[in-house]
Parts: C-alpha cells; structure tokens; sequence
C-alpha cells in the first residue's frame, strides 16, 4: 500500500531476526578482536653496558 510506514506495521518475527542477527555481528566482532590478542614486540635493544669503577675510589 503506498503511504502507508513499515516500521510501526512490521513483523514481530522481523524485530527477532534483526536482533539476532545483531548478536551474531557482535559475538564474532568480540571473538575475533580476543583471537587477535596483542601485538608482538621487537627484540629489545640491548642494554648499554655501566661499569661502576667510575664511582669506586682507589
């Protein structure tokens, strides 16, 4: 029927799927964001070697 709006006439069964279907998009947004998991770092830089006879007195 032209004029007439779909959303207040819609299907309840509608409002079901679309609410599913959103939990869906969202469970696999969350299992896939935790299988990411972080990123891997670089080998870190080696450390400067400090003697401490500079502070030792003779």
């Amino acid at each position: 029927m032209p004029g007439r709006p779909s959303a207040p006439y819609e299907r309840q069964n509608t409002r079901y799927v679309r609410g599913v279907a959103a939990a869906v998009v969202a469970v696999a947004a969350l299992i896939t964001a935790a299988n990411a998991g972080p990123a891997h770092a670089t080998a870190p830089a080696p450390a400067a070697h400090v003697t401490r006879t500079s502070l030792i007195r003779d």
